[in-house]
């Protein structure tokens, strides 16, 4: 299912070592990236995916607002 989003970077997002998610012992955790482009820690995931692509379709294409919250507009993508 095919979703427009507003990016407004203009720069790269640089992801440094230093803030890779640890546990306790200081041993590197699991790092999910956003392939949605809903997350709100872009491009962390945030599990914005289950709960906003869920009653997507695959034949509409889903235009979203600055927030990547809400539906604006939705359109058959035949």
């Amino acid at each position: 299912m095919p979703r427009l989003i507003r990016l407004e970077a203009t720069t790269p997002l640089k992801i440094e070592p230093n803030d890779f998610p640890r546990d306790e012992q200081g041993n590197l955790r699991k790092m999910s990236l956003c392939a949605c482009g809903l997350s709100q820690k872009f491009p962390l995931c945030d599990g914005a995916h289950k709960r906003l692509c869920v009653s997507e379709r695959p034949d509409r294409l889903y235009v979203y607002d600055r927030s990547r919250q809400n539906v604006i507009e939705e359109r058959d993508d035949r």
